[in-house]
């Protein structure tokens, strides 16, 4: 491949960036709110418990009038994580993860997810914050009664699976057959935590759907706004915009995500329904700044048999963005890493990623050893190539010379070029397919470590952070240092002096500098583990050029 074509593959990489960068940051048009027609539940009799009676259940009283003494807190727990339920509404106010540090320092403490009114139910003409008589069987059991409305009783069964896995039983109970009105699940709300980049995010899957629809995007738009940037500030001026807003998804959902860049709060309901999702900004910020999302499912009414308890069972995901954990939860919900169109590629490189990790328990490490098996595998074709470009460079002179024999013989020129091709076995267009290899495996990997929640605080030599540029001496220097960039940029320009190619010097000499500059540009905001990947692939294929050209020195036209 000569320079030109170099260029014009260069342009197409910062194209496929840019189209990465606005197909994750680019608005979509808003789902209307429109009218849904509710379903019927799909309801089923559980086993019979004994009904809660009103001198037994706690009496509703206003929220309004309750005191801080009337509220109080109950948690499940296992290894992973701690979860906090309130007794007014039986909700989760807030799981706190064990594995996951909120700041990337030696003393912070775990990762806090405030989930706000996750789990309440509210009824029409009910008080949105029931208080419930509390039991707890064990660690991983909490068993919540209150009575609805006269002669309905609730008994909601909460118990924390395996991991992040939460699964909720909801039994109505009444004396005499009758319906329980309309009401509405909250899926609770998740907000922006302090670390730099954080983003929010809010996922839905539709009935029959395999892929979910993704709601970043629109989120601005409910305040008025005519764009966001997935959560983060924007040029946008807030001024005349609500603090908060809501819209309404017009299908039945299967289940509804709330997410930060790692973490997420997913729910599935016991039977699709349609829901409303809403969403706040920073009041203190001059620029629009997206700080909370909730949502809500809406039930329609429920009617209950004489002396038959009837359930329904949701299931919840409260943690980590963990690829192996969602994709065990079910229901396509390993879907909310929103992996694109290598999704495929993108679910092979993180169990990888991962094997390498346990190899030797460093994710700097494990990167490299990723780019050493993808350079492995991809050897013969960047060997051909190599070897073919600098066949290319060996006949050079004779193609000249039949450009200046034949330059007024296009069809004369393009018979004999080829015929010279043949003699000497090249194929002038396999340069070009390392090139075109490497940008899925970029788009993927790229994909994967914005997203990778193992590689958040991993630290690998001076990188104090994987998953976030270097950033040092930021606060000291106009503009932090990145230094894996910079070698990039320069493993670049060394890569493209040293590659054969049929181009004049000037142009050799544009390529060298042009390609490296647009590098520069590109990663220099990107996180370290893409960096370090692509500077260590550089680095590999400088050395692999180094060993084809010394090895064809003395008969580069054989194969």
């Amino acid at each position: 491949m000569n320079k030109s074509d170099k260029l014009w593959v260069a342009v197409l990489i910062a194209l496929l960036v840019g189209y990465l960068g606005w197909s994750y940051l680019s608005p979509k048009p808003p789902q209307p709110a429109a009218p849904v027609a509710q379903q019927a539940p799909v309801v089923a009799p559980v086993a019979p418990t004994a009904p809660v009676t009103a001198s037994t259940a706690v009496p509703a009283t206003p929220v309004a009038a309750l005191t801080s003494a009337a509220q109080t807190y109950h948690t499940l727990s296992n290894e992973q994580v701690v979860l906090t339920f309130s007794n007014l509404g039986a909700r989760l106010v807030k799981a706190e993860l064990l594995n996951y540090r909120a700041q990337n320092t030696e003393d912070s403490g775990h990762v806090v997810l405030d989930t706000g009114d996750l789990l309440n139910l509210t009824f029409d003409g009910v008080e949105p914050y029931l208080p419930y008589e509390v039991t707890q069987t064990d660690a991983k059991t909490l068993v919540f009664r209150t009575m609805v409305k006269a002669g309905v009783a609730l008994e909601r069964t909460v118990t924390l699976e395996q991991d992040y896995a939460v699964t909720v039983r909801d039994a109505f109970t009444s004396a005499e057959a009758t319906a329980v009105m309309p009401y509405g699940f909250s899926v609770g709300s998740f907000g922006l935590t302090e670390v730099s980049g954080d983003t929010i995010g809010f996922d839905t899957l539709a009935v029959g759907e395999k892929k979910p629809e993704y709601h970043e995007s629109e989120l601005a738009k409910v305040l008025g706004a005519r764009s966001a940037f997935l959560g983060c500030g924007t040029s946008s001026d807030p001024t005349g915009l609500p603090l908060s807003g809501e819209n309404a998804l017009a299908e039945p959902q299967s289940w509804v995500a709330l997410k930060s860049r790692f973490f997420t709060t997913l729910v599935m309901p016991p039977m699709a329904a349609p829901c409303r999702y809403g969403v706040s900004r920073d009041a203190t910020s001059k620029t629009l700044v997206l700080n909370r999302v909730n949502a809500t499912f809406t039930y329609p009414a429920q009617q209950l048999q004489a002396g038959v308890a009837t359930g329904v069972v949701t299931r919840l995901y409260v943690g980590p963005k963990l690829l192996s954990g969602l994709k065990t939860f079910g229901n396509h919900a390993e879907r909310i890493m929103d992996f694109g169109m290598f999704a495929w590629f993108c679910e092979l490189l993180v169990p990888l990623l991962n094997f390498f990790y346990g190899i030797i328990p460093n994710y700097g490490v494990a990167i490299i050893l990723l780019t050493l098996l993808v350079r492995i595998v991809f050897w013969p074709l960047t060997h051909k190539s190599t070897v073919s470009m600098r066949k290319m460079s060996v006949i050079q002179p004779q193609i000249k010379a039949l450009q200046a024999q034949f330059k007024d013989q296009p069809q004369k020129l393009q018979q004999e070029t080829l015929k010279l091709y043949r003699e000497h076995k090249v194929n002038p267009f396999s340069s070009c397919l390392p090139m075109l290899v490497q940008i899925p495996i970029f788009i993927a990997l790229f994909t994967v470590l914005r997203a990778a929640v193992e590689l958040r605080f991993s630290g690998f030599l001076w990188i104090a952070d994987l998953s976030q540029p270097e950033n040092l001496f930021a606060g000291i220097l106009p503009v932090p240092l990145n230094i894996l960039p910079i070698l990039t940029s320069v493993t670049m320009g060394l890569q493209t002096h040293l590659s054969p190619g049929a181009g004049d010097p000037a142009q050799k000499k544009m390529m060298t500098w042009m390609m490296p500059m647009m590098l520069l540009f590109m990663f220099y905001s990107m996180p370290s583990a893409l960096c370090l990947y692509w500077t260590v692939s550089q680095i590999l294929s400088i050395i692999q050029m180094w060993h084809i050209q010394k090895t064809t020195a003395q008969t580069p036209s054989v194969a």
